[in-house]
């Protein structure tokens, strides 16, 4: 792990920010998930109280609920939160910079102090049964009449629509326009008429994900953020953020794991084969180029540069590290496997941890658009290369 991975410019008050986050973490620890109590509950909770710290939103303007400071303050916070094996900020930053970048004014101020302080809570319907890593293929439409729109279609993988209140919704409004230039945003209230939400059970039992079906939904003008067409450009914002190690409080989780695999090739470097040494150190190498992909990132955004489909390259990395990095773990603490193995409570709930870890990181090629897609986007729309059809 390297010694200052944020060390790239900061402001001079960003230390003080961490020290006294830091302080503030020490009074008000993560509360203890209750018995039986739904995660999105329970990390609405923890919204909560970071919210009324001051810690979400450091990067949005005051007059829409956040602190007006800058996007590093809010990459520290979540950094830190990932030291600390915290949930991270609540993940509402891409919507809210959605909402900034594209929203009008009455919008955001109707939205994002709401949206911020966790009362309301929103999803995001972008995938479906047949689009769902390529979103450009998606088939749900949002029909334009005077003052409204009707949506019909459906939306999957929607992470706990049925906790939510409004969802950041595409659909295409113009089937004559490229795929690309065809679709809009919406800001959609879930308990509006003909809007059914229907969650996944997951074999472990788990209900994350949902189905979303739309029939003939109304949607005011109002409630379309952007301009018709803008769909793609902020879902590409949207999943900059989400694709960032920075802003998810990633990279200081994997820096963790990192610098205890050198520690331990350090002190083991005898009992370990040298094709175990060697994957430890391509580890270290994946977590240094996600290091400084993630800092030029950032950089670009303090830049005002918008987001476009080089996001697909922050997607790509971030895979590859994090099953690269729980995969080896595995290999080089192999008593971590079975859950519940360890001597101290505290070790098996490491090992859980770091198996529930290695077996999660490997959807990690599958959602937020599968590995082949972003290498088709990297092709075509950051490379320019021809189509092979």
């Amino acid at each position: 792990m390297t010694d200052t991975p944020l060390d790239f410019g900061d402001p001079a008050d960003l230390d003080r920010l961490r020290r006294r986050f830091r302080a503030w973490l020490a009074d008000h620890p993560l509360p203890e998930r209750l018995p039986d109590e739904p995660v999105p509950v329970f990390l609405h909770r923890w919204h909560r109280l970071l919210y009324s710290g001051g810690w979400v939103g450091l990067d949005v303007p005051v007059r829409y609920g956040g602190q007006g400071l800058s996007a590093l303050h809010q990459v520290a916070i979540s950094d830190e939160l990932g030291a600390c094996h915290a949930p991270g900020v609540p993940r509402i930053g891409y919507l809210a910079h959605a909402l900034l970048e594209f929203g009008s004014e009455e919008q955001r101020r109707r939205w994002l102090p709401r949206m911020l302080a966790g009362d309301d809570v929103w999803c995001q319907g972008f995938s479906e049964p047949g689009a769902g890593s390529d979103l450009a293929g998606m088939s749900t439409v949002a029909t334009p009449h005077e003052d409204h729109y009707t949506v019909r279609g459906q939306k999957l993988w929607t992470s706990y629509a049925q906790y939510s209140g409004l969802c950041l919704l595409l659909a295409r409004t113009d089937r004559s326009a490229p795929a690309h230039r065809s679709i809009s945003a919406f800001a959609l209230p879930l308990d509006r008429p003909g809007v059914t939400v229907r969650p996944l059970r997951a074999a472990n039992g788990d209900e994350e994900f949902c189905e979303l079906f739309l029939d003939d939904v109304r949607v005011a003008r109002s409630e379309r953020i952007g301009a018709e067409g803008d769909g793609w450009p902020l879902a590409m914002t949207t999943v900059s953020y989400e694709r960032n190690a920075l802003d998810t409080g990633h990279l200081s989780k994997y820096g963790l794991l990192v610098e205890r695999l050198r520690r331990t090739a350090r002190e083991r470097r005898a009992d370990l084969p040298d094709g175990l040494l060697s994957e430890i150190g391509r580890c270290f190498v994946d977590y240094e180029v996600l290091v400084a992909h993630a800092r030029r990132r950032t950089a670009e955004r303090l830049g005002g540069q918008l987001a476009g489909p080089e996001s697909s390259v922050d997607k790509l990395l971030m895979t590859r590290t994090e099953q690269r990095l729980y995969e080896t773990a595995l290999k080089v603490f192999p008593e971590e496997q079975l859950r519940g193995e360890g001597e101290e409570g505290e070790e098996r709930a490491g090992a859980s941890e770091l198996f529930g870890d290695y077996l999660y990181s490997r959807a990690a090629s599958v959602y937020g658009g599968t590995s082949q897609i972003q290498r088709n986007i990297i092709a075509k729309r950051v490379l320019g290369l021809p189509s092979g059809d």
